[in-house]
């Protein structure tokens, strides 16, 4: 496994700032990465950042223009086209370097960008198949690429339970960013689910609660434990070199537990665990190789 070269101070700065965008952004992978070997660490981080980043174009445009355009400049940076000197720009400094590193395929880091593309618009997810090949791209394959990260570049062969666990950790993040997506005038979970429980798009903007509204959210919260539960039938096929990549998978238990209980708000309450108790949880999950 290739770390960042003490003698590359730019890199070495690099792969710091990858490190500071992902604890920033996202807790549960930068706690995760800390039990990864030391080595793989600083790609982690770089796969990390490079998702959290794009993940929050949205949050950070106005208008669908300026986002496609930061998505373009990405694009063209992984088709090695970039536009000026992308060695400026920490973040693709890191992942460049991860990528060569760690032999990552581009392709599926251009899919991510590619399913990302939905979040700059406010059409609502359309279908069941769309919503889970949308977390597959954004999550399952982030899982993926970060088995390489810790393999050195090796098909680790956990195709299978990565699909399964990205889609279960997506869909549980989805249902948790509910209340900021559907404020913002977003659908990102199956529109015909909530058709089939008679909730209208225009209800969930409006922020309007129902019991078909709770009823679809249970059945996208079952659908999300079917995938943790395919998930866990499958870890124990999965080598203990590996474990890193799932371990945020960890966390989709007692965030749905917590979305279940009867004071939960679809559009108010925040589900968060502390970081006391996500540590303890990775830290038990990592001896046992489990999620």
């Amino acid at each position: 496994m290739t770390a960042c070269a003490p003698s590359d101070p730019a890199l070495s700065a690099a792969y710091q700032a990858a490190q500071a965008t992902v604890r920033a952004l996202d807790e549960d992978r930068y706690l995760a990465t800390l039990f990864a070997p030391e080595a793989a660490r600083p790609h982690l981080f770089a796969l990390y950042a490079f998702s959290a980043e794009i993940s929050r174009v949205r949050s950070q445009v106005r208008e669908a223009m300026p986002g496609e355009i930061r998505f373009q400049w990405w694009r063209d940076f992984l088709n090695g086209k970039p536009h000026g000197d992308a060695s400026g720009h920490p973040l693709a400094r890191a992942l460049s370097a991860t990528i060569g590193a760690c032999a990552l395929p581009v392709k599926p880091l251009l899919d991510l960008i590619e399913a990302r593309t939905f979040d700059l618009y406010d059409d609502p997810m359309p279908t069941w198949l769309d919503c889970e090949g949308y977390c597959g791209e954004t999550s399952s394959a982030l899982i993926q690429l970060a088995c390489l990260c810790l393999t050195g570049g090796s098909d680790p062969g956990a195709a299978q339970a990565a699909g399964h666990a990205g889609v279960a950790y997506a869909l549980t993040g989805l249902l948790r960013a509910f209340p900021w997506t559907s404020r913002r005038g977003q659908l990102f979970l199956p529109a015909d689910v909530f058709a089939a429980h008679g909730v209208k798009p225009e209800a969930v903007r409006a922020g309007q609660d129902s019991p078909g509204l709770r009823a679809a959210l249970g059945e996208i919260r079952a659908r999300a434990g079917d995938h943790l539960a395919k998930t866990r039938a499958l870890i124990g096929t999965v080598s203990p070199a590996i474990a890193p990549a799932f371990l945020p998978v960890a966390m989709v238990d007692p965030y749905l537990k917590t979305m279940a209980r009867a004071d939960y708000d679809p559009f108010r309450s925040r589900v968060e665990v502390g970081k006391l108790a996500k540590l303890w949880r990775f830290w038990r999950q990592a001896r046992c190789a489990g999620i």
